[in-house]
């Protein structure tokens, strides 16, 4: 005779294993760490001169 016990474990344990799969399934991004990430430098952005700017007031 079976324990009700165990069986309810055992319904539990593969209730959450389904859930798990389940909820992971659509997941993406990167399947691998990235080498290393690209830092941009305050030197390589392009700075506008206040007289270029489309809304500067003109004398």
């Amino acid at each position: 005779m079976r324990c009700w016990a165990n069986t309810l474990f055992t319904v539990i344990i593969v209730g959450l294993g389904t859930l798990a799969m389940l909820g992971a399934c659509g997941q993406k991004g990167d399947l691998y760490l990235p080498e290393s990430a690209p830092t941009s430098r305050a030197s390589d952005v392009p700075t506008v001169p206040p007289s270029a700017a489309p809304n500067a007031a003109q004398p």
